[in-house]
């Protein structure tokens, strides 16, 4: 069987920031021939700036402004060598100032990015463990990855769950050296903060326990010296902790800073850290601005600098409590983030503050999950209290238009937040006038015929077809085969359908999709643990189903209410299922769906490529080998025609008891050698289902005693159709004995004698389904590309990102 490719998570992020740069809000370019800090200027117009993350303002110092233009004109644009041979001139009057500032050893880097790939690699041992924060920040994240290869364990807790932190402290302990927790001091989305305390006293309890923490957005505005977050709760720096801050953003020139007071530590990371070593170092420019930036957090005026901006937050923060804005954290810190569920609702939501003169970010997957979609909005000692009311008189006056204008509910919003309305939630009711809905649990309460002119060529999900599933799958003790029911039809107010689909509650496997080696690894835990990475999912369509799950007439001009009436219904599931997620297959790529899905918080996944033949018409074979390419026709007469001979073929619509324990142990043996969509076997109980339904029928391939290790014809390959109430039919799954797979080309056969079968019953049509495209292209079959889109709550995959090295 041919293997499936695994989703690409940078094409997941492709999408989202092309999106984001279509509706206008990311990858702007400032214009203005001066910038003040206060205001920017974008197409044209000048926005006050409530985006930036140089808090106090320093990068528009003129004692900063001026050191630059001097270093410039002393000595140039950029020192090009290494700092392994020789530092710039001005280089170890900064590291004296910075390490006066810290108390501490310090490195100075290119970036905090490099400065992590940097130190990372070199603290961290073949011994040692290390566990991220799900949060933390993107750059830590990359550069730990790479130590996999060096056998070093990298897990992650969800976000500051110190509970789990524990946990993985205690299976750890016993095997590595070191266990290094990696942090955000300072989030940049929420503006939430690591417990650092908390996390102290945890470090007391495991001494293995090893803190990193990436700080540079609690840098210059906090701590003594501005020395960050971080510093401010930990008062001295213990040796087992380690602190990036950073000399751009809040510090106002250009580098980032590592201090730790383990002094044999430092001289290692500083010795050969890297980037450290091969990159180039900061431009006289950057340093010349940074000592002038320390000289300021080494005197009593950053105390003064750091008293403004507090000012300016706790008025904001007055504001916001009048309002029932959904803040996402309340807290001291520069960085308030309002949020706004779905991405559809925070680009309106920014593209009206931009219209009413205030610029502000747009926090975006994979900063933040799809569905936690916000606003982050920065407070800087460059905005005046008149800037800062104002802004929060324009948020208060075009959130709830935002909200109404993508049928988007302040209920919902404040619910993905997790979050407590300081007023009833008495969300204007959407307005879906000219539709009407109805949604049963079971086929039986939907009219036959209606379903059918809907659904009846399209796979196993004719209205015969779900009664079949429902009688297999639902009133089960198993868990894994225990599935909900929901039929969905929308329709106008001439009764006409509008929409239509079915969606099925059920346990998937959430390696599904994952590569084929990472699901034999979760299988190996499973023989321990059956319900490892399990999870409840809300899907369209069904696991045992493939093909178009959704009717929708385009041509209706109520299509697009129709759709937002769906996902009304969605959330009404969702909010009494709770389920980890939701996913809505299979799609052909359509660029009008696809940003509808995106806008609505649900991320594009590829799905393995469906396969089917369209225009079926059945002569002889000689006929069908005419139709097929010249390419094809070689494959067919030496990959095909000639093993045919070796096989008995028989068609059956009834089974025996015997020949049902038979095919499903043919069955489970391409599921047991077939990870790359893995799912959970079907019940035995299926196949005896299958053999009472008149759809239902088994091309058996025996092969003949001659080539058999028992010298009597055995059944070796087994195809499970079912003829829908169309003219299509459906190859639903497959049995293969693995004995003789590859010196008889069973899989081969049992595709070629389906064609034929379905030739001679004159099907029009053959929807082969997902899996091992290419086999079946060989024979005549065309390729579909086929899309999910997929919303997954906090609680989903956090494990199966570890195994597959992704991010958050």
């Amino acid at each position: 069987m041919a293997k499936i490719k695994p989703n690409n998570f940078l094409d997941i992020v492709d999408e989202v920031f092309t999106d984001a740069t279509r509706q206008g809000v990311l990858h702007l370019y400032a214009d203005g021939d001066t910038l003040s800090g206060r205001t920017i200027g974008i197409d044209g117009k000048s926005l006050f700036h409530f985006g930036t993350t140089g808090y106090l303002g320093l990068e528009q110092d003129e004692r900063l402004k001026q050191a630059a233009v001097d270093a410039i004109l002393r000595y140039g644009t950029q020192f090009p060598l290494s700092k392994t041979y020789v530092s710039h001139p001005l280089y170890q009057s900064l590291e004296e100032k910075i390490t006066q500032m810290y108390g501490n050893p310090v490195i100075i880097t290119k970036n905090s990015t490099l400065g992590h790939i940097g130190v990372i690699p070199s603290v961290v041992s073949d011994q040692d463990a290390i566990v991220l924060d799900h949060q933390v920040h993107w750059s830590v994240q990359n550069a730990a990855k790479p130590l996999k290869t060096r056998s070093v364990p990298i897990e992650m807790i969800r976000h500051n769950n110190l509970n789990m932190l524990e946990d993985k402290l205690k299976n750890l302990s016993s095997k590595h050296k070191k266990i290094w927790y990696m942090a955000d001091g300072l989030y940049s989305m929420y503006g939430d903060a690591a417990p650092v305390k908390e996390l102290m006293e945890l470090s007391n309890k495991y001494p293995q326990l090893y803190l990193y923490f990436d700080d540079v957005h609690g840098m210059s505005w906090a701590g003594k010296h501005g020395t960050g977050y971080v510093m401010q709760e930990l008062g001295e720096l213990p040796e087992h902790v380690l602190v990036f801050g950073t000399l751009s953003k809040t510090f106002g020139a250009s580098g980032a800073v590592m201090t730790c007071s383990n002094k044999k530590l430092h001289s290692k990371i500083k010795t050969f850290g890297g980037p450290l070593t091969f990159s180039a170092q900061l431009e006289p420019a950057s340093v010349a601005a940074a000592i002038a930036s320390a000289d300021i957090h080494l005197s009593d005026e950053i105390y003064t600098l750091q008293k403004e901006l507090k000012q300016r937050i706790d008025y904001f923060n007055t504001l916001l409590k009048t309002t029932d804005l959904p803040l996402v954290e309340e807290n001291a810190s520069p960085v308030f983030y309002i949020g706004t569920g779905m991405p559809i609702t925070g680009y309106n939501f920014v593209n009206r503050l931009l219209k009413e003169g205030f610029f502000v970010n747009l926090g975006l997957f994979p900063a933040v999950p799809v569905k936690n979609t916000g606003v982050r909005i920065t407070i800087s000692r460059h905005n005046r209290p008149e800037e800062i009311k104002a802004l929060t008189e324009a948020m208060v006056y075009h959130y709830p238009k935002a909200l109404e204008a993508t049928h988007a509910t302040k209920d919902k919003v404040f619910a993905a937040f997790h979050l407590k309305s300081k007023t009833p939630l008495l969300s204007k009711a959407k307005d879906f006038r000219g539709l009407s809905v109805q949604l049963e649990k079971s086929i039986l309460n939907i009219d036959a015929t209606t379903w059918d002119n809907l659904f009846g060529s399209r796979g196993v999900f004719d209205y015969v077809g779900l009664q079949f599933l429902e009688r297999t799958f639902t009133n089960k003790t198993s868990k894994t085969h225990n599935w909900q029911f929901y039929y969905l039809i929308i329709k106008d107010q001439m009764n006409k359908p509008v929409l239509a689909t079915y969606f099925t509650y059920a346990i998937w496997k959430e390696d599904m999709l994952a590569p084929e080696s990472v699901s034999r690894a979760i299988e190996d835990k499973r023989k321990e643990d059956p319900n490892y990475l399990c999870s409840y999912v809300l899907s369209m369509g069904s696991l045992f189903t493939e093909g178009d799950h959704l009717y929708i007439d385009q041509s209706h001009p109520m299509w697009l209410k129709a759709m937002q009436l769906m996902f009304d219904q969605v959330d009404k599931l969702d909010k009494s299922l709770n389920p980890s997620m939701i996913v809505f297959r299979d799609f052909e790529k359509d660029e009008v769906l696809n940003e509808f899905f995106h806008n609505h918080g649900y991320f594009k996944v590829t799905m393995p490529e469906s396969a089917q033949i369209p225009k079926l018409k059945w002569l002889d074979t000689l006929d069908y080998m005419e139709k097929l390419s010249a390419k094809s026709r070689r494959h067919f007469r030496k990959d095909v025609q000639p093993f045919e001979a070796c096989f008995n073929v028989e068609i059956k619509s009834q089974i025996s008891e015997q020949e049902s324990d038979l095919f499903y142990k043919l069955f489970q043996q391409v599921s047991d050698n077939n990870l790359g969509l893995n799912m959970f076997d079907y019940p035995k109980e299926l196949l005896d289902e299958m053999s009472l339904h008149l759809n239902w029928e088994f091309i058996i391939l025996h092969l003949k005693a001659e080539y058999t290790n028992e010298k009597k014809s055995v059944p070796v390959g087994v195809m499970f159709c079912y003829s829908n109430a169309g003219h299509t039919y459906v190859p639903a799954f497959i049995g293969m004995d693995y004995q003789y797979l590859q010196s008889f080309q069973i899989y081969r056969q049992l595709l070629f004698q389906t064609i034929k079968r379905a030739g001679e019953q004159e099907k029009s049509s053959i929807d082969f389904g997902l899996t091992a495209a290419f086999e079946k292209k060989k024979l005549g079959a065309e390729v579909i590309e086929k899309v999910a889109y997929m919303q997954a709550k906090d609680n989903f995959s956090l494990e199966l990102m570890e195994m597959m090295g992704g991010t958050k």
